[in-house]
């Protein structure tokens, strides 16, 4: 590990004024990756660290900043928090448990207990991906400049099934899924003031953009995270699996929101996770539920039009019945 320059953030304007604060010379000749760094928890930061993909000259630590660890719910302004809340302030919210129940099954099934506790939500979406050859020092991917994608033509069980023709790597956050799943936005604060993303757009596929992974700029922030209000007729669920039961990185995980009218489905939301290089929106099997009274044939039906356009690798098919699978029981568990 190369020596940086550690410095804490008072504020969200101090923290943008670091960003454009002269580094020494002496450090900035050592980073190789860029002038400046940004952690909150921290979790994947220490990783990308250890493993020589990140090499800052300065660490901006956001951890101390007053305001960005609240969370808040209101029935007509709907669910709001930093993103400094970590994963299990969102586990503990009753709030979030009560009208929230994909999100909150999605924070109960992430990584181990002591993670939980230190992830923050704002890292949670900004994590990098995990495909192995994407942290391997040995492996000069697309993703890190290269002109050859590892995955394409080796090991790829845990790859995308979509939208693999340039880096088929899978985006690691499931709490992600849930997230699109409300539909929310994300506010990003920066040089030029504040702007607000909604999730759908905040996120960049491997065809936009292969070495990024949002639209957040090098010197943005994330400030808040937003989800709109629910109402009583929502229904939701959220399903994961992933090789080991009691934590793991997810294999496949499934989203679903619906909006009902009494037995009938008046709107719906279905989002997969670890499919894409982002959070996948299946638009197409939405389609399938709405109007309609959802039953298991229903539900079979949106589940296999969900994988319409899959374009599984050598190692990893068995994603496509798996995914189905899911899309059905998540859809079956969130109507009761």
């Amino acid at each position: 590990m190369k020596r940086f320059e550690y410095v804490q953030a008072p504020s969200v304007q101090d923290a943008i004024d670091m960003m454009n604060s002269t580094v020494s010379e002496a450090l900035l000749k050592k980073a190789t990756s860029s002038a400046y760094v940004v952690k909150a928890g921290g979790t994947d930061l220490l990783d990308l660290i250890k493993e020589g993909l990140v090499e800052p000259a300065r660490l901006i630590d956001l951890s101390r900043i007053p305001g960005l660890d609240k969370l808040s719910y209101d029935s007509k302004a709907g669910l709001q928090f930093g993103p400094l809340v970590t994963i299990a302030g969102l586990e503990n919210s009753e709030e979030v448990k009560k009208h929230y129940r994909a999100l909150y099954e999605s924070a109960t099934h992430a990584a181990t207990p002591q993670l939980r506790n230190m992830a923050t939500m704002g890292g949670n979406l900004m994590q990098r991906p995990r495909c192995w050859y994407f942290r391997s020092s040995a492996h000069k991917c697309r993703k890190k400049g290269g002109f050859t994608c590892y995955a394409q033509i080796g090991e790829n069980q845990f790859h995308g099934i979509f939208n693999t023709n340039i880096c088929p790597c899978v985006h690691p956050s499931s709490l992600a899924t849930a997230l699109l799943a409300y539909d929310g936005k994300v506010e990003l604060t920066g040089p030029e003031g504040r702007r607000v993303a909604p999730l759908a757009e905040f996120f960049l596929s491997s065809e936009e953009n292969v070495s990024q992974e949002t639209v957040a700029g090098s010197k943005e922030i994330i400030t808040n995270i937003m989800l709109p209000p629910v109402d009583a007729n929502t229904r939701a669920a959220y399903l994961k699996a992933g090789q080991r039961e009691s934590y793991d990185w997810s294999m496949a995980d499934v989203a679903v929101v619906l909006k009902m009218d009494g037995n009938k489905c008046r709107d719906a939301r279905i989002v997969f996770g670890a499919a894409s290089s982002v959070p996948l929106r299946r638009e197409g099997a939405e389609a399938v539920l709405k109007g309609k009274v959802v039953t298991e044939k229903v539900a079979m039906e949106a589940a296999k039009k969900a994988l319409e356009g899959a374009t599984p690798l050598k190692h990893n098919g068995y994603k496509v019945k798996l995914f189905e699978n899911l899309t059905k029981r998540a859809i079956m568990d969130a109507v009761g």
